[in-house]
C-alpha cells in the first residue's frame, strides 16, 4: 500500500492516476493542494524541483522580445527529479506581452478555415464569426442578466495547421490550414532555447477551460515523429496538472500552472500520462500580469506583437477572468516523413461533411469517448 498526496491511499495495482485525478477533482470537501508542486515560487513535496540551465546565447534578446518573451538568462527553468525531458519554464513572458497572446487564442485563432468544437454541430456560417457574435454580450456589466452563453464561451477547442481528428486520434494531409506564423516563432523561440532547433510548428490544438472544467488523462501519441518535443503554453486562470508515468498505475505528480506558464516534454518524457483535472482562480499576483497591456512605442521593431486595443482587451479581460487557455504545439511529420495513405472508407463526416469528433474522456478505468469535446464540463 503507498500513500499518496494529502492522505490518498492506494492499492497495489489500483488505477493510481485515476484516483489522484478524482481526488483533485472534487468538490465537497475540496482537496488539500500542499502537495501539489508551485515551480513559480520553488515549493515542491521531497525536493524534487532541479534548476534547467538554458543555453543565453541560442536566442538573441532582441529575437525573444520579437514574440513578447524575456532574455533567456532570465529564465527561470525547472525539471523534476525522475521526469528526464520534462522542462518547466516559469512565465517567460515580458511584462504586458501576454495580452496579445490572449487576444489571439480568443479573437484571432477560432477564426475560419480553422477548425473548432462549435463545427461539429452548427452550419459553417454559423460560426464564422465567433468573436464578432459574443463581443456585445461580453460587454454587458456583471449585474445585467443577459442573454444564454455567447459562442466565445461555448468554445472548448481550436485546432491549427493539421486539424487532429477526435474520432480516429489521426492527423491527415487533406486536413490542413496554414498554421499561424506569429505562433510558429513563439514555438521556435521556446524550443531554441531548450535545445531543440529545428522544430517545425505543424499542429496546435487550444484547449479552452471554464472554471468548471476538467481534462482527461491521455497520452499525446498521434503525432507521427515523438522525438519532437511537445510544447504546452498557459493563459488565464490556473489549473492543477498531473503528470504520471508511461502506464496508468504510475502515481502522478501534481502541479500548478499559472498564467504565462510554459512546459516542454520532450526524450522519456514525450509519451507519459497526463491531465487536468482543476481549474483554480488565479493568485493575484498572476492575475494582475494579465491586467496590463504593452504599449505601442515599447514593442520590439519587427516584432510579431501588436498593440491590443482596450475596446478588445475589455471583452479578453472579461472572459479570462473566470478561464483559462491552454496552447499545445506539436510537430507531427519528422524529416522525410509522410502521411500514409488513408482510405476514404476511414473518414467519417456529419452532416455537411463535417468531420465527426471524439476524445477519450479518462476519467474511469475504461476509456470512454466524449465526442466533440476534449475539456470535459459541467453545464450550470
Amino acid at each position: 500500500m503507498a500513500k499518496m498526496a494529502a492522505s490518498v491511499v492506494v492499492e497495489s495495482g489500483e488505477d493510481v492516476f485515476r484516483k489522484m485525478f478524482k481526488f483533485y477533482k472534487r468538490r465537497d470537501p475540496p482537496p488539500d493542494l500542499r502537495d501539489v508542486t508551485d515551480f513559480s515560487s520553488g515549493a515542491a513535496s521531497g525536493g524534487k524541483i532541479v534548476p534547467v540551465k538554458l543555453d543565453p546565447a541560442a536566442v538573441s534578446d532582441e529575437e525573444a522580445a520579437c514574440v513578447g518573451l524575456q532574455p533567456i538568462r532570465d529564465w527561470r527553468a525547472f525539471g523534476l527529479q525522475g521526469y528526464p525531458g520534462f522542462i518547466f519554464i516559469s512565465n517567460p513572458f515580458l511584462r504586458g506581452s501576454q495580452a496579445f497572446w490572449v487576444r489571439q487564442c480568443l479573437k484571432t485563432y477560432p477564426q475560419k478555415p480553422n477548425v473548432c468544437n462549435l463545427d461539429m454541430h452548427m452550419s459553417p456560417s454559423d460560426t464564422q464569426e465567433i468573436w464578432a457574435r459574443s463581443v456585445q454580450a461580453l460587454r454587458t456589466p456583471a449585474s445585467v442578466k443577459r442573454q444564454p452563453k455567447t459562442l466565445l464561451e461555448r468554445l472548448r477547442w481550436v485546432t491549427l495547421g493539421y486539424h487532429y481528428n477526435w474520432d480516429t486520434k489521426t492527423y491527415s494531409a487533406n486536413s490542413y490550414t496554414p498554421f499561424p506564423a506569429d505562433l510558429h516563432m513563439l514555438s521556435v523561440r521556446i524550443t531554441v532555447a531548450c535545445g531543440f532547433p529545428g522544430f517545425n510548428s505543424e499542429a496546435a490544438i487550444l484547449n479552452y477551460y471554464r472554471s468548471d472544467s476538467s481534462l482527461g488523462i491521455h497520452v499525446d501519441e498521434s503525432e507521427l515523429d515523438h522525438s519532437r518535443p511537445l510544447l504546452s503554453l498557459s493563459f488565464g486562470q490556473s489549473s492543477i496538472f498531473l503528470l504520471g508515468g508511461p502506464h496508468r498505475q504510475d502515481p502522478p505528480t501534481a502541479m500548478f500552472m499559472h498564467s504565462g506558464d510554459v512546459m516542454l516534454m520532450s526524450g522519456q518524457s514525450r509519451l507519459l500520462y497526463h491531465a487536468v483535472p482543476r481549474i483554480l482562480p488565479a493568485l493575484p499576483q498572476h492575475a494582475a500580469l494579465l491586467e496590463e497591456l504593452s504599449c505601442a512605442s515599447a514593442l520590439q521593431t519587427g516584432s510579431v506583437l501588436e498593440p491590443v486595443s482596450q475596446e478588445d482587451w475589455d471583452v479578453c479581460s472579461r472572459y479570462i477572468q473566470s478561464s483559462r487557455v491552454n496552447v499545445t504545439v506539436r510537430q507531427v511529420l519528422g524529416p522525410g516523413q509522410s502521411f500514409p495513405e488513408e482510405p476514404m472508407s476511414a473518414l467519417q463526416t456529419g452532416d455537411e461533411g463535417r468531420v465527426v469528433g471524439c476524445h477519450d474522456d479518462g476519467n474511469s478505468g475504461k476509456r470512454k469517448r466524449t465526442c466533440s469535446n476534449p475539456v470535459g464540463t459541467v453545464e450550470t
